[in-house]
């Protein structure tokens, strides 16, 4: 009887195993309308969360959000002020020197296992 249960019990793992594997696979390929704009919405937040994370702000204001959200709403204020154009021009420009940097520092860093040695 033990060994019936035991065997009922893995069984019933298994298979949960299995269903959750299949919802999480429905889930990755479903196409309603409102999922992809979700989907769509969650990456655009996590690629500006990044520019925060790559600018270094986070680690300057020690992960204060309050500063961090102060700062943001400092530049919205900027951007409606009458010199907003003139503005954007320039934070374009420095934020391309800075992508352009940062592309020059990587690709001259040598790749895994590239380094060389015995």
């Amino acid at each position: 009887m033990a060994a019936a249960l035991t065997a009922s019990q893995a069984t019933l793992r298994r298979t949960q195993a299995q269903r959750n594997r299949l919802i999480l696979a429905n889930a990755r390929n479903d196409n309603r309308d409102w999922r992809v704009n979700r989907r769509e919405r969650t990456r655009r937040l996590i690629e500006l969360g990044g520019l925060v994370v790559k600018s270094g702000i986070d680690q300057l204001v020690d992960d204060d959000r309050a500063v961090i959200y102060g700062l943001l709403v400092e530049a919205a204020a900027k951007v409606r002020d009458a010199g907003g154009p003139q503005q954007i021009a320039l934070w374009r420009r420095r934020g391309a020197r800075a992508f352009a940097s940062e592309k020059e520092t990587n690709n001259s860093a040598p790749k895994n296992g590239s380094g060389g040695g015995a």
